[in-house]
């Protein structure tokens, strides 16, 4: 598939709302100083939602292209999203595990191990990281694997589902689902999926827009600029304002799915040629993953950093707040960047094999 405009850029911009999210909340559990008033600071999980637009978008294109050309391949496609997903995740799980469990009852800050061990390990280790984290609270490494978990949960459901159904009944499965999962997690009988918060809903309808554009159905969304200026900045608002957050409940995320859909569609068919084409900022996509999960590990380095430093030097809370954002930042793309190049990229040549 040819690679869209703007997307890669789109995972950087929303991973860096996440440290934005996360690095204030382990601030304040640690005593340090933190800025968490501005809206952007309280966004980390509407930029996951809006990646769940964007992985379902993305997906279920590749799998209606496939499918239109008589290509799909159940196989391929696990296989491919094994490659992609597993090693890291396995790798950060694996890591979480010692470094509370054992890492730091070594260095004499045992954290708050609570639960069962082997409970948490199975939810994990198939791909429930959402329940344990619930129930569990086993440590910012391992909660952040979350979001993870719901995208496999998604995989497992979406691709026998399309895969069985006739090439040209896709777009109204799609819908059937979207509307009736949504009805469903939204029901006080069903509090179990919201309790979990797996919000399938949000990837099935990025899968309706890939569609409906394939098949010519978004081009009125083309005809004035100020359909996507009007988007994007709705968009932005939404996640710099607290302006579209006075609406709850339901119609919060039936607002937040369309607009994240219309907004995932506007950057990719809908720029009016605008494309970010920087190289740093789309290698920065491109290695999202990697920021993603590695994001919490390198928070953790700097603000045990500042704790220490904090104990001999007296630093001006503004100047710490500065530095650790930067140090964050800086040291995430580094552990991501050599995690790309010589970790995931040897699975990422095998994932290819499987196009």
């Amino acid at each position: 598939m040819k690679r869209l405009p703007n997307l890669d850029v789109l995972r950087f911009v929303l991973v860096s709302i996440v440290v934005f999210f996360h690095l204030p909340q382990l601030c304040k559990n640690q005593g340090l100083p933190y800025f968490i008033d501005a809206p952007i600071f309280n966004r980390g999980i509407e930029a996951v939602y809006l990646f769940f637009v964007l992985s379902g978008f993305l997906i279920i294109k590749i799998i209606y292209d496939n499918k239109q050309e008589g290509t799909f391949s159940i196989k391929k496609f696990y296989t491919r999203r094994v490659l992609r997903i597993f090693p890291l995740y396995y790798l950060i799980m694996i890591f979480g595990y010692i470094f509370y469990w054992l890492v730091l009852p070594k260095l004499g800050m045992a954290y708050h191990n609570n639960y069962a061990l082997t409970d948490s390990i199975v939810l994990t280790t198939f791909f429930m990281p959402n329940i344990s984290a619930k129930l569990f609270m086993p440590g910012g490494i391992l909660e952040v694997l979350w979001s993870i978990g719901i995208e496999e949960q998604f995989y497992i459901l979406v691709a026998p589902l399309l895969f069985f159904v006739n090439k040209n009944r896709v777009l109204q499965l799609l819908i059937v689902l979207t509307i009736g999962y949504f009805i469903v997690f939204h029901l006080d009988i069903f509090s179990y999926f919201k309790k979990y918060n797996m919000v399938f809903f949000f990837m099935f309808f990025g899968g309706i827009v890939a569609i409906l554009e394939d098949k010519k159905k978004l081009e009125f969304l083309k005809y004035t600029a100020l359909i996507p200026i009007t988007i994007f900045t709705l968009t932005v608002l939404y996640f710099t304002t607290t302006a579209l957050h006075v609406i709850e409940g339901v119609w919060f995320n039936l607002v937040s799915m369309v607009l994240f859909g219309l907004f995932v569609h506007t950057l990719a068919y809908n720029n009016r040629g605008i494309q970010i084409k920087n190289k740093a900022l789309n290698y920065l996509g491109q290695i999202s993953y990697g920021l993603y999960m590695y994001n919490v590990i390198a928070l953790y380095v700097v603000v045990y950093l500042f704790l220490e430093l904090q104990k001999t030097i007296k630093i001006n809370a503004v100047l710490i707040i500065l530095l650790m954002y930067l140090l964050t930042f800086a040291l995430t793309v580094i552990i991501a960047h050599f995690s790309y190049k010589y970790f995931e990229g040897y699975f990422l040549k095998l994932k290819n094999k499987f196009r």
